[in-house]
């Protein structure tokens, strides 16, 4: 039982939430390449990918491992997030820290969803069966280069003097 669930039901409940916070992340960061701050939006996507990384560390631990590390970095960049946008309000340098912080949060989340698809999909499964294989390889590159340029995108459009919008 984790936090009075089974972990069947828990795992359910994580991945939820993980998909809420990458779709409204994805709308986020379309806020952000179009100078817009979509705040509902932002705040679903702060809101739910930190509930992401927190309720990650309730998986019974077997040993400390990749996850764990992507999970705490991951709570980290979304403290320098929320610092930025709710606290220092994009101003100076926290407009570009948020911006790269939101977005490398984002990364990690679909990254570790691609990892997840291709270890749980029937149908994604035997392209890559050991996560090493051309098909898994060449998608986290195709991911990662797609958010190397929206993310190159955000840093220069992204301005705090946006007016603010809340959907």
């Amino acid at each position: 039982m984790i936090v009075g669930m089974s972990l069947s039901t828990f795992t359910t409940v994580h991945v939820i939430i993980s998909l809420i916070g990458i779709a409204a992340g994805f709308v986020a960061l379309y806020g952000m390449v179009t100078s817009n701050r979509l705040e509902l939006w932002t705040a679903l996507f702060l809101i739910f990918t930190i509930l992401t990384s927190v309720t990650g560390f309730f998986f019974p631990l077997v040993k400390i491992g990749p996850p764990h590390i992507i999970g705490a970095i991951s709570l980290v960049l979304l403290a320098a997030a929320v610092l930025g946008i709710y606290v220092y309000s994009l101003a100076g340098p926290w407009r570009w820290i948020y911006v790269v912080a939101a977005l490398i949060a984002q990364w990690f989340n679909v990254a570790i969803g691609i990892i997840q698809a291709f270890q749980k999909l029937d149908f994604l499964k035997p392209l890559a069966p050991t996560q090493s294989e051309p098909p898994f390889l060449v998608t986290q590159l195709v991911v990662l280069a797609l958010f190397i340029v929206l993310g190159w995108l955000a840093v220069r459009r992204f301005h705090p003097a946006a007016t603010a919008q809340a959907v």
